[in-house]
């Protein structure tokens, strides 16, 4: 590990301003970022501890909630508004790791943790180009069974491995930001990046920019929500594929509203408009949920090793939904 500074910032202006040195990073949990640090992935020349931010969750005027970034993964999972209104977080923060990371680990850092794809971890024998930009990338052609079907490029097949942000993309939730330019809002659907020819470039916050809060808007059908994780092994293991789904059916058995998103996937959280869209207006069977599933894998674009991820999507979607209405086969 290289040598470093260790800065805590009492609030967010004193975090922002310890920010600007260009060599700095911030530090929640350091669940992923000390891991990083050990493996000379990241070599930060200041660490700026920002445990000390807010950690409230608080009710909005509008019915939503605002949760502070230093807020441990745990504590949003087993609050009482969470767990009655979003469901769909608590349950999806409950599929990740293990308690004892769960009560290290806060909404900060989770929202900006890193790919695990093994080719980025081996610094010494795989080539990669979010690690090393223009490198080349040796999952292409190597073990890519974990690897990403939807908007990936030829030169990154990465997967996000957050499940929280899965969750927080289906409900529509805002990262609040603080910076050198001021504080700002931003869809969190819009926070993560496709890999394009700029892997390397994983997020679109400004350099010095900080998570402060992430607000959860009053989302009524959030209420009828879940999480569903498909993986190797029940303990520890990333999302091959998963889904979070919350959906609305009217009296006459329509879909009047639904919000879907996919883990495990892609580059980034994956909001499923193109199956939402399938669904609203239609009657609620499984046919047309299957159908939704459909459009939203039609354009998979799977590797060697990954091929049965597309598949597996499309069941996941279709049961989750199932379960959510009440559907039979």
């Amino acid at each position: 590990m290289n040598e470093f500074r260790y800065e805590r910032a009492a609030d967010a202006a004193a975090a922002t301003q310890l920010g600007a040195h260009p060599a700095a990073k911030y530090l929640g949990g350091g669940t992923n970022l000390v891991d990083l640090m050990r493996e000379n992935l990241e070599r930060p020349g200041v660490l700026v501890d920002v445990t000390g931010l807010s950690a409230a969750i608080e009710e909005q005027a509008g019915g939503g909630l605002l949760i502070g970034a230093a807020a441990r993964n745990t504590a949003v999972a087993e609050h009482r508004a969470v767990r009655e209104r979003y469901p769909v977080l608590s349950r999806a923060i409950l599929n990740g790791a293990s308690g004892q990371i769960r009560n290290m680990a806060t909404v900060g850092g989770n929202v900006l943790q890193r790919t695990r794809c093994t080719y980025f971890y081996d610094d010494d024998g795989a080539r990669c180009n979010k690690r090393t930009p223009g490198q080349g990338c040796d999952a292409l052609g190597g073990f890519n069974r974990i690897h990403a079907i939807l908007g990936a490029s030829d030169h990154c097949v990465a997967t996000h491995p957050s499940d929280m942000c899965v969750a927080l993309v289906a409900l529509d939730a805002v990262v609040h930001l603080d910076g050198p330019n001021g504080a700002r809002a931003l869809p969190l659907v819009d926070l993560h990046r496709l890999p394009g020819d700029t892997p390397n470039v994983e997020t679109n916050l400004h350099p010095g920019e900080l998570i402060t809060a992430v607000e959860l808007p009053a989302l009524p059908l959030a209420r009828q929500s879940t999480y569903r994780k498909v993986r190797d092994r029940a303990s520890y293991a990333f999302a091959l594929v998963s889904v979070a789904a919350a959906v609305d059916v009217a009296d006459d058995g329509t879909v009047r509203d639904a919000r879907i998103a996919l883990g495990g996937v892609a580059h980034k959280p994956w909001r499923a408009s193109k199956a939402e869209a399938a669904l609203r207006g239609r009657p609620a069977t499984a046919a047309h949920f299957r159908a939704a599933a459909e459009a939203e894998l039609a354009d998979a674009r799977p590797l060697r090793d990954n091929g049965f991820k597309v598949e597996l999507a499309k069941r996941t979607i279709t049961a989750v939904l199932q379960e959510l209405t009440g559907v039979d086969a």
